[in-house]
């Protein structure tokens, strides 16, 4: 048991009033030692002081906020631990092309997020959170199976994008969530971004090895330009091929060398890419351990009632009560 307002305890002597002082309309006479004894009034009077006690004592307990404490429970459920990482360069806000089937227009960032918002809702024991990047990355929700919380902070990513496009930042903190998080059996990384930039030898060393210490496999789904190249072109991997790789190329060159499970998608529009997270949803639906929070009871409205009943009841004897009558 706890309280919400513990310091209005100290308030509880209060309720000894009622025993400590006399009732308020005891009338004195000179002498009433001919009236006979009545224990059955005196012992009916004490009893409604301790009512009034009680009543004092649970409107004190609610005024505090009694509730119980939230607690943990170890399921075993079908999910994973999901690490969102979302791009929020500037070319996010650019449209798809191409599309026919309605959602001509539409972003890729407002498509990501349409996307991943029906992603999370079909998923059931998942524990997700989600990380931003741009010209740096920014930590926007630990892991949590709030279902409430993820989806709240997946519209929030729909927003003005920013210039740059750091993966490498993006993908460092996307590990992090996972560093004091015990391994639930299944652990993943979806990286959702329609470009790629440098990443430096040191961070993906980095990156291969805090992957592999933490048990992470990776998924990159590319948001390809209309037109543009594509990172499963043979050409790339071609021992001729002699011009500039591009960095789309060169990160999937990287990722194909971690020691982890790692897969790749290509979306040219909104269709491939439910698609793309669709296979990802089929894949990702293994048996895992993970704690369900059951929150604590709040006993606040109980301690109100319990109160409003002892008054109701000091409020239906005073109108058949009879007057006392003291020896002055």
């Amino acid at each position: 048991m706890a309280f919400t307002h513990p310091w209005l305890l100290w308030a509880l002597p209060l309720a000894l009033l009622p025993l400590l002082l006399d009732r308020s309309h005891s009338k004195h006479y000179s002498w009433v030692s001919l009236l006979p004894p009545d224990p059955l009034s005196r012992t009916i009077g004490f009893l409604l002081k301790v009512l009034a006690v009680i009543s004092i004592v649970f409107i004190i307990l609610g005024l505090a906020g009694p509730h119980s404490l939230e607690q943990q429970v170890e399921r075993t459920g079908i999910g994973a631990q999901i690490g969102l990482v979302l791009d929020r360069s500037a070319s996010m806000d650019d449209p798809f092309a191409g599309d026919k089937d309605g959602n001509v227009g539409e972003t890729k960032s407002v498509a990501a997020a349409r996307i991943m918002t029906k992603f999370v809702e079909s998923r059931q024991n998942d524990m997700m959170g989600l990380i931003t990047f741009s010209n740096s990355a920014m930590y926007v929700l630990p892991l949590t199976e709030n279902k409430e919380a993820i989806l709240s902070a997946i519209q929030a990513t729909a927003g003005n994008s920013l210039f740059q496009t750091n993966i490498g930042g993006g993908l460092t903190s996307a590990v992090e969530l996972f560093k004091d998080m015990p391994d639930s059996g299944s652990r993943v990384i979806i990286l959702i971004s329609d470009g790629a930039g440098r990443v430096s030898d040191m961070v993906q060393q980095k990156l291969r090895d805090w992957l592999q210490r933490y048990n992470i496999g990776l998924y990159w789904i590319v948001l390809r330009q209309p037109g543009g190249i594509t990172i499963f072109d043979p050409k790339y991997t071609a021992s001729g091929y002699d011009g500039p790789m591009p960095t789309e190329v060169l990160l999937y060159q990287f990722f194909q060398t971690l020691r982890t499970p790692f897969s790749a998608y290509e979306a040219a529009d909104p269709k491939s890419l439910e698609a793309a997270i669709a296979d990802i949803n089929s894949k990702e639906k293994k048996p895992i351990q993970y704690l369900e929070k059951i929150p604590g009871h709040d006993y606040t409205n109980v301690c109100y009632w319990v109160a409003f009943v002892m008054i109701a009841l000091l409020l239906a004897v005073k109108y058949l009560e009879i007057h006392t009558w003291r020896s002055a």
